[in-house]
């Protein structure tokens, strides 16, 4: 039969015994015929649960094929050869057996003899990498004879095979710099033509591969993916998320992609792409209103079958980022029946960081806090990277300050001071240097002189005042260093961008909960947020400001 009637014919059929019949019908066929045939078969019988019909390895016709391919490889062609391969790879015929042996013997007989073609090497790498434990000398030897080759011209799917060859072999990519730098040029030229598996891949490479330095191809494949949102499949966008966080880019018309994707696919998402999705959010502090609802809802039906892990990624982000979901009351219902129930299956860490969050946007786990200040989970938490460092010791004492200022009715047990600190350290939180010295320029154009106002102050209650001025009962001006007839302290806060979610006026969880707590504290909380003061050029107007903000009273 002519093949290309041959190949017709064969695409149409849809079942194991449809093909079987139809090559019994035939007298003769080619070997690139018979294995068509073998990667047809390796189509419809495998999906994502491995084969479903293993009955099939024992028929007739399959056996039949299966001999003539084993002891004639050596007759066979390039093609015949290694889509056979590759179908019987799939089919998860086991790499051990004589059949497997002698296509894997002749390939690599035939790599070493330089006749494959680049076609020809993508094809034996993509069968390669399918197997459990590949020979990585197989691979480098594929790379070497690929180093000789003109790329110029090769295919996406060549291109991408590449990468991922190199993925197994250099890691790195230092001893194939040169061949990666190759690749790298050819493949900003085809950006958009990679399909969304391709551009994941080729990301993913760049990731595993540490190509820092390929700034122009990575940003071009960023861009390209916001088109290709709603096209990944779960693994394909979490190596875009990786990608995105690793190289540190923030594509707003990425964000708004997922902003419409994730509502709409979050009942049908894995658990770890919603993770990745929130630790993309985070890191970038995104707070997305339409991501971060559905997350919520997401949670509030699926917590059941997540991991501890898992529960934590969809949390923790709210608290740092500072809000509160349409559907919170039920949302920490629900976190609060999953903790009950699951609590002792949580690592340290990841418990005390999930528990620490809740308090940043005033939600209280007073029933779980005894568990906390125990000293056995204390030791726990020592044992366990990364100890009781600087941080862990600041989320301790922030949940115990939080129970004793907000939660007066809590009767447990206390934290030990040993595991206090005694100031809180600046995550993000250090004033914005320019910001700050402008601010200080005006104050002291408002009050005349430095001694009437002390910046970055040490407070007794583990924070640090950006800005404190005191006040007598009479509402006068005393000096910074004045410790008697003190009636009001002003703390002024001048938040800068870096206290905010990004393009947001929506203040982050570890500032939010300074601010609340430094009232509670007796403080008169000014903030001078970044946005009402950065278009304020003379000194005089920044004086005239402050005063309205801090002395609204004597103001004009």
């Amino acid at each position: 039969m002519d093949e290309q009637l041959f190949f017709k014919k064969l695409n149409n059929l849809c079942t194991s015994k449809e093909i079987f019949s139809f090559l019994s019908s035939l007298d003769v066929m080619s070997d690139t015929m018979a294995s068509g045939a073998l990667q047809r078969i390796s189509e419809v019988e495998v999906d994502d649960n491995g084969l479903k019909n293993p009955g099939l390895l024992e028929n007739e016709v399959f056996r039949a094929l299966c001999f003539q391919f084993e002891y004639e490889s050596s007759k066979l062609s390039n093609t015949g050869l290694l889509n056979a391969l590759q179908a019987l790879i799939k089919l998860r015929i086991d790499p051990q057996s004589t059949l497997m042996a002698s296509l894997l013997s002749e390939s690599e007989e035939r790599l070493g003899k330089g006749q494959l073609t680049a076609g020809n090497l993508c094809a034996l790498g993509e069968s390669l990498l399918e197997l459990e434990a590949p020979s990585c000398a197989t691979l480098e030897q594929i790379v070497n004879h690929v180093q000789d080759k003109d790329i110029e011209r090769w295919s996406p799917r060549e291109i991408v095979m590449v990468y991922k060859i190199l993925q197994v072999t250099v890691r790195e990519g230092k001893q194939c710099q040169n061949l990666l730098n190759r690749l790298n040029r050819v493949t900003l030229r085809t950006v958009s033509q990679l399909s969304p598996n391709f551009a994941s891949v080729v990301l993913d490479s760049l990731v595993v591969l540490r190509q820092t330095q390929a700034v122009p191809l990575v940003t071009a494949l960023c861009k390209h993916s916001v088109k290709h949102v709603p096209c990944f499949t779960d693994h394909e966008l979490v190596n875009v998320l990786e990608a995105f966080l690793y190289f540190g880019q923030k594509v707003q018309t990425f964000t708004e992609a997922l902003e419409r994707h994730i509502p709409k696919s979050i009942l049908t998402m894995h658990p770890e792409t919603v993770s990745k999705v929130m630790q993309y959010c985070c890191k970038k502090m995104i707070l997305s209103k339409p991501i971060f609802d559905a997350v919520a809802e997401g949670f509030i039906s699926s917590a059941d079958r997540l991991t501890t892990d898992q529960i934590a990624a969809y949390i923790i982000p709210f608290g740092t980022l500072n809000y509160v979901p349409p559907s919170a009351s039920s949302l920490f219902r629900k976190l609060e029946t999953v903790l009950h129930t699951r609590l002792r299956h949580f690592q340290p860490h990841t418990l005390l960081n999930l528990l620490h969050s809740c308090v940043l946007i005033q939600r209280y786990p007073i029933n779980f806090l005894p568990n906390i200040f125990s000293p056995y989970f204390l030791q726990k938490l020592q044992a366990q990277a990364p100890g009781l460092n600087r941080v862990v010791m600041s989320q301790l004492t922030q949940l115990f300050l939080t129970v004793t200022l907000e939660c007066p009715f809590y009767e447990g047990p206390k934290l030990l001071s040993k595991y206090q600190v005694k100031a809180f350290p600046a995550l993000h939180s250090s004033p914005d240097v320019h910001l700050f010295k402008r601010v200080k320029t005006g104050l002291l154009y408002l009050l005349k002189k430095r001694i009437y106002f002390a910046s970055e102050v040490s407070t007794p209650y583990f924070y640090v005042v950006d800005i404190e001025i005191k006040l007598d009962e009479e509402g006068f001006v005393l000096p910074a260093a004045q410790l008697e007839e003190v009636h009001r302290r002003i703390a002024l806060c001048v938040d800068g961008q870096n206290r905010f979610c990004a393009h947001s006026h929506n203040l982050l969880g570890e500032e939010a909960i300074k601010q609340r707590h430094l009232q509670l504290l007796g403080y008169e909380v000014v903030q001078i947020p970044f946005f009402e003061i950065e278009n304020i050029r003379s000194t005089r107007k920044m004086a005239d400001y402050l005063h309205k903000k801090i002395f609204p009273c004597t103001y004009g």
